[in-house]
């Protein structure tokens, strides 16, 4: 296909890049990025500076009484989110909470989920597990006095051990969207076999949310945690967030580490020595929010909010299937069914970080790796565009 195709496809589906900044490109004739690293860190909204600017104006203007005082009191700054990023995931709001980064909201989650007993110990992870994901699962078997090496399975076949191995199965912790391959999980699926199976479900949406429709309170998993970095676009580090279903919010039985911002906000400046956490998702809450960080993740909620991901989900397919077919030929790990991934290709290439920095450093496109063989290209529906598409596929086929 040609380049004049391209920019024909982008007349008529022009996606949302102007809402955003793309960093210039570093070679290559074009003057911006062609931009495919939104798996691992989303472009920033130009409406973030002026939104981080209230809040630091905020704060000039208000010193202490900042907390209570203004049109975004800090002491219910996160509260203020709960509502767009329930509906991002298809969460109730007493289901969500905003707090900490990835895997500190994992391990907050499993010290109240992974409850191993008897012969029921084992924690249910992919092949191909994020390493966080496998450090952290690992490090929770070892805190139960369990040997990881025997009691953290990793699979490429969930239901099948499930049938098979289930009864023996503590949690189930997987990737909805596979950070390697790009496949999509058949989340609600995959739910129902392992509370079938009698153990408890848990989601890691880091390449999944704000990048698939979510139904996290009709698919019942018991917890999930996501961050806000990747396809929400909300910066480098940024604060994550946290879901626990409705059936598990009010259980007394249920521990969590506590701190002083998941108590009850009603009674929490009386300075009692002891907890009385509210019967939602705020209850997994610990310390005092960052309230710069959550500035960032208000201004691309609002994104969503407004254009909504059934739009996005659509643009996304058509994306990606473009992108495919300009890759005709190259080695795609991702599954090619649409309803099996994002909006992320993965490569099997020769000297995949070579390829990555040649494709940045002599085209402008920016793509990333991960040893020793795949490139991984995220057409991102918010801001990636068909000529986008077409500098890659060209660029690919010059360097290898």
């Amino acid at each position: 296909m040609s380049e004049d195709d391209a920019r024909r496809r982008d007349a008529e589906d022009p996606g949302y890049r102007d809402l955003f900044l793309v960093p210039p490109a570093q070679g290559g004739k074009y003057q911006e990025s062609a931009y495919f690293a939104g798996n691992s860190l989303g472009l920033q909204p130009r409406a973030v500076r002026d939104n981080l600017l209230i809040d630091l104006d905020n704060w000039a203007a208000l010193g202490v009484e900042g907390h209570h005082e203004g049109d975004r009191p800090w002491v219910s700054y996160p509260e203020q989110l709960i509502e767009p990023a329930a509906r991002l995931v298809g969460a109730l709001p007493e289901e969500t909470v905003i707090m900490n980064t990835l895997t500190v909201n994992l391990h907050l989650l499993m010290v109240s989920f992974y409850r191993p007993r008897g012969e029921r110990v084992r924690i249910l992870v992919e092949e191909s597990a994020f390493p966080s994901d496998s450090y952290a699962v690992r490090s929770q078997a070892r805190f139960h006095g369990l040997d990881p090496d025997s009691e953290v399975i990793r699979t490429t076949d969930p239901l099948g051990y499930l049938a098979a191995e289930g009864d023996k199965v503590a949690l189930v912790l997987l990737g909805g969207v596979n950070y390697l391959t790009g496949e999509l999980l058949d989340i609600p699926e995959i739910t129902r076999a392992a509370h079938a199976a009698g153990a408890i479900v848990g989601w890691d949406l880091a390449h999944a949310a704000g990048n698939i429709p979510l139904k996290l309170h009709e698919w019942g998993p018991d917890f999930a945690a996501w961050c806000s970095y990747k396809y929400i676009n909300s910066g480098p580090g940024a604060i994550g967030a946290a879901f626990v279903h409705q059936r598990h919010l009010d259980d007394p039985s249920i521990q969590r580490f506590e701190g002083w911002w998941g108590t009850d906000p009603g009674t929490r400046f009386r300075m009692d020595p002891v907890s009385t956490p509210p019967a939602n998702a705020g209850a997994w809450q610990i310390s005092t929010p960052p309230i710069y960080a959550m500035s960032a993740i208000r201004t691309s909620l609002e994104l969503f909010d407004k254009i909504g991901m059934p739009e996005l989900r659509a643009r996304s397919l058509r994306l990606t299937a473009y992108l495919e077919s300009l890759l005709d030929g190259r080695t795609v790990i991702t599954p090619t069914d649409p309803e099996r991934r994002g909006c992320q290709l993965s490569l099997r290439v020769p000297d995949a970080d070579g390829l990555s920095k040649r494709l940045s450093q002599g085209h402008g496109v920016i793509a990333d790796s991960r040893n020793p063989d795949i490139l991984r290209l995220a057409p991102t529906p918010l801001y990636s565009t068909y000529h986008d598409c077409w500098r890659a596929a060209e660029a690919i086929g010059q360097e290898i």
